[in-house]
């Protein structure tokens, strides 16, 4: 009897294990609700509150002290500048310092044409009225290279949720309005998606100084133009460019 008893609570499990898997394999019952789906895209523009450049100082000397001497006194002269246009000492760091034998001949190391220290200077402002005044001040010190400004907000954090707002917006305006076209209308979001490379931080200006400075580009939007105490003729302040995309799907009614 115990026997009996046993084998039939098996036979019972097993029917209930392939009833619940057999239940788990069925595929889940489809939404075949009519339905819409479209992008939204939205660019939100800032003025920047925050500058980041980024200076180069290059010096060549036969004898290595004598470069790294010339290097040292041109940091010296252009931090003392900076100092003097209010910049405090902890907004301004060495970013980069090399030294480097050159030959006219590199592969035969023949004509020595002397030891190049390269030294980088990262500097950050908040007051945008300074960046030209500090741009010309550390050219005239010795820096010759201007390798970017860097034009940034503190605010990027509030004009991403607008973006993102203004985005979902412009998704349901164009879904209200192609519906319309075929005369139905939207009913609720069914899903949502942000694209990870929506998000468009238009604000750098990248350029290279060479013989004081004078060769450079610029790519930042020059939508806002400068005003009295702002960057003037050289460096034109310009906006930045926050942009969100999503795609959403709606419920579509008749």
């Amino acid at each position: 009897m115990k026997k009996t008893s046993i084998l039939g609570a098996v036979v019972v499990t097993l029917v209930v294990v392939i009833a619940e898997s057999a239940r788990a394999q069925q595929p889940a019952p489809s939404d075949d609700r009519p339905r819409i789906t479209v992008t939204g895209e939205a660019v939100v523009k800032a003025r920047p509150d925050k500058i980041l450049i980024s200076l180069g100082i290059e010096t060549s000397d036969l004898d290595i002290v004598a470069a790294k001497e010339k290097n040292t006194g041109i940091l010296k002269k252009a931090i003392a500048a900076m100092k003097q246009l209010g910049v405090p000492e902890k907004d301004i760091r060495t970013d980069h310092l090399s030294i480097e034998p050159r030959w006219r001949d590199s592969y035969r190391n023949e004509s020595f044409l002397g030891y190049f220290v390269r030294n980088a200077l990262a500097v950050t402002v908040d007051d945008t009225a300074k960046v030209e005044a500090l741009v010309t001040s550390v050219l005239q010190a010795g820096v010759n290279y201007v390798h970017g400004i860097d034009f940034q907000t503190t605010e990027f954090k509030r004009h991403r949720e607008q973006a993102r707002t203004l985005a979902l917006k412009a998704a349901k305006e164009k879904a209200d309005a192609m519906a319309a076209a075929l005369g139905q209308s939207i009913g609720a979001p069914m899903q949502i998606n942000e694209s990870h490379s929506g998000w468009w931080y238009s604000s750098s200006w990248r350029g290279w100084g060479y013989g004081g400075g004078q060769a450079m580009t610029q790519n930042v939007m020059q939508n806002a133009p400068a005003g009295p105490g702002e960057a003037g003729d050289t460096i034109a302040l310009g906006e930045i460019s926050i942009r969100a995309s999503v795609g959403v799907t709606f419920e579509l009614k008749k």
